[in-house]
């Protein structure tokens, strides 16, 4: 798959060094041409260890990773990818998308950002629904909210197994064939997605963010507040 990538941070830097390792073609868009070349190398080395298939292992054809991770320009990166991941601060969104929304018509376009309040101290949201906006200001892209819940040193590590369980990425967008795509790349990072609803319900997974990272960061562990699935009681009271 062709994926454009907006940012040249941590995050850019862990889901691009996954997708490159699982084959896909990449280019890292950003404002500072060094940084984007940076992040470029970062991911050719994470990438490092995918090796060529033996003879008759499939029909897919090798490409070195090297040949399949380009740095250049936030608008080169808008045009390339079928799907175009914005991986940079919130407060810069409104100046990409105004200068890139035409290249991005017609993509799917993967949020994984959050709108933390810098410097605050505390984890609150400087607005309630970023990924609705991006779908208000580029109306012709397909938006999926995803990969925010988990720090890029989650998607960058290899554990992917936790007391037994999978690690779960939540996905919420309104369009069927953009949800499967991010999917899929998700699962290319051995991780399980799960559609959590449409994009409306995308400002929950915000918020679900700003509380859970908060509580990490207070010292409290999010994950033991709630019980596994089959020991839940979602009966209706009557």
């Amino acid at each position: 798959m062709r994926i454009g990538i907006i940012g040249a941070g941590a995050m850019a830097r862990a889901l691009g060094g996954g997708w490159a390792a699982a084959g896909h073609e990449l280019v890292i868009g950003a404002r500072d041409a060094t940084r984007a070349r940076d992040a470029a190398a970062e991911i050719m080395a994470t990438a490092g260890a995918d090796i060529a298939p033996e003879a008759g292992a499939g029909t897919r054809e090798y490409v070195p990773t090297a040949s399949r991770v380009h740095a250049a320009s936030i608008e080169e990166a808008a045009e390339f990818g079928t799907v175009v991941l914005l991986a940079l601060p919130v407060a810069a969104l409104s100046e990409v998308l105004a200068a890139s929304g035409a290249a991005l018509a017609g993509r799917t376009l993967v949020d994984c950002t959050n709108a933390f309040r810098p410097d605050s101290g505390k984890f609150v949201l400087t607005e309630d629904a970023v990924a609705e906006r991006i779908a208000a200001t580029v109306p012709a892209a397909q938006v999926v909210k995803g990969f925010n819940l988990c720090a890029a040193e989650v998607y960058a590590g290899t554990q992917r197994e936790f007391e037994g369980r999978t690690l779960l990425v939540p996905l919420c967008g309104d369009d069927p064939e953009a949800v499967a795509r991010v999917s899929a790349l998700a699962e290319d990072l051995k991780l399980r997605p799960c559609h959590a609803g449409g994009l409306a319900q995308a400002r929950y997974l915000e918020a679900t963010s700003a509380f859970v990272v908060g509580q990490w960061f207070g010292g409290n562990d999010s994950r033991a507040m709630f019980p596994p699935l089959e020991a839940t009681f979602a009966a209706v009271d009557e």
